[in-house]
């Protein structure tokens, strides 16, 4: 009887042992895919620059594509091309064109420009002398 008790101990530990080796290997192979990939897709053309949820599954997305600049909608089924960027709007964090945008900065612009485009021809700045 007491060879059962510590047979099933040892079935235990042995048991725990192999799942904390699959945990393990699977952390480690699912870091090498995320590296994989990143060096796929580093030095491309296309790159996601802002992502801003707006509802639950509904995305609008800043992306970069080679020199342009767009705003997409991503849905559950669909991708929705809003508007192109001119990059003279894109502002980084440091008020100077380029990377590290401020999405809500470049949309309020964006609408301001709108606006401005119904009124009588004004000065309009690109919202990154803040």
């Amino acid at each position: 009887m007491l060879l059962t008790g510590v047979d099933g101990y040892a079935q235990l530990i042995t048991v725990l042992i192999i799942f904390v080796i699959v945990l393990a290997v699977t952390a480690w192979v699912t870091k090498y895919i995320a590296r994989y990939q990143r060096a796929q897709g580093a030095g491309g053309n296309i790159e996601v620059l802002e992502t801003r949820q707006i509802a639950p599954g509904k995305y609008i997305q800043l992306v970069r594509i080679g020199d342009t600049y767009v705003a997409i909608a991503v849905c559950k089924d669909a991708v929705t091309m809003l508007c192109r960027i001119p990059s003279d709007q894109i502002c980084t964090k440091d008020g100077t064109g380029g990377k590290g945008l401020n999405f809500r900065e470049l949309m309020s612009n964006l609408s301001r420009k709108e606006a401005a485009s119904q009124e009588p021809e004004g000065e309009q700045t690109n919202g990154c002398d803040q």
